[in-house]
């Protein structure tokens, strides 16, 4: 036994020393730092609605001005507001397009600025194919309403994007910005709206794949439009249903999280009519907060999605909690 007991002492003694030996070696030391990446990969984000699986795509993100864009308030209470949520203006804001799939058709509701907002945006179809999904395979593309930053997309390298896709918009939508007598007596600081709109919208007008509506329309079984105008004539949100569940698109009736929701009276210099885009956004914050369904916004921080919740007289946005669905 005692014989037994010095043998193990003596192969750990030498595994110590041989240990010690390996740490006392010369270790080759990195000769430069790796370099920074700083991009994100391709932005996509995917949760179930009852039956349907819904997808939120990141366009990228563009510095905006806010400070001097948003209206009913003042440059030095947008400021506040901002660093009261770690924020600055210019503020980097997300544009958000939204892929639902019924399981019978493939609906993508915006599509993104493709190259007429500048470097930082035109990447939806990154995102899309990164999500699974290839343009061929998009059934429906329907649109909130034809800013550049939403329907920017639907062309790539000056052709149809979505070869199989029929693109809807609301028809006052449509006859506002693909009207050229509306162009031509626009100022010249807003002709860039009517010509994106013109050079995402006509190739698919040509092609006979463009399909105004009126109101309240049945996209596909489970995809509603809600008229919502005023941040365009015929802004629409999307009221997407699913075995019970709720999810509300709402395309731009908020811009600036951290100021809007606690003041839900400010606009933006993008919208055409103000009061009414500020009356669709009170009524819709207090539906939302009440009926308590999930929201999508195209400009909340990716991936947009989430709850209003009722602060007094104001409202709070509650983003979703992360999920990881199989």
């Amino acid at each position: 036994m005692m014989q037994t007991r010095t043998l193990i002492r003596s192969a750990l003694m030498a595994a110590l020393v041989a240990g010690a030996g390996l740490a006392l070696a010369p270790v080759e030391t990195a000769q430069a730092a790796a370099p920074m990446v700083k991009t994100s990969a391709p932005g996509y984000y995917r949760v179930m609605l009852g039956d349907f699986e819904v997808t939120a795509l990141s366009d990228g993100t563009v510095d905006l001005p806010v400070d001097q864009l948003l209206m009913n308030t003042t440059p030095a209470a947008v400021d506040k507001a901002l660093a009261a949520s770690f924020e600055k203006s210019p503020l980097e804001t997300s544009v958000n397009a939204y892929l639902i799939n019924t399981g019978d058709k493939l609906v993508l509701i915006d599509t993104g600025a493709g190259t007429l907002f500048g470097p930082t945006l035109g990447k939806l179809l990154d995102s899309l194919r990164a999500s699974g999904y290839q343009p061929e395979q998009v059934d429906e593309i329907v649109i909130t309403h034809m800013h550049p930053d939403h329907v920017g997309g639907l062309i790539k390298d000056g052709e149809i994007a979505f070869p199989n896709a029929v693109v809807r918009a609301d028809k006052r939508d449509a006859d506002f910005w693909l009207s050229k007598a509306n162009l031509d007596k626009a100022a010249e600081a807003d002709k860039g709206f009517f010509q994106g709109a013109m050079a995402s919208l006509n190739p698919y007008v040509e092609a006979h794949r463009f399909q105004p509506f009126e109101g309240a329309t049945e996209i596909v079984p489970g995809i509603r439009a809600v008229s919502t105008p005023g941040h365009t004539p015929g802004h629409t949100s999307y009221l997407v249903e699913s075995n019970g569940k709720k999810l509300m698109i709402w395309g731009d009736l908020v811009h600036v999280q951290a100021v809007q929701f606690a003041q839900p009276s400010v606009t933006i210099h993008f919208d055409s009519t103000p009061a009414k885009a500020e009356a669709e956004r009170k009524a819709e914050f207090a539906r939302a907060a009440k009926q308590g369904y999930l929201v999508a916004d195209a400009h909340i921080a990716f991936p947009g999605l989430g709850h209003v919740r009722s602060k007094g007289a104001a409202y709070e946005w509650v983003p979703v909690n992360y999920t990881n669905i199989r």
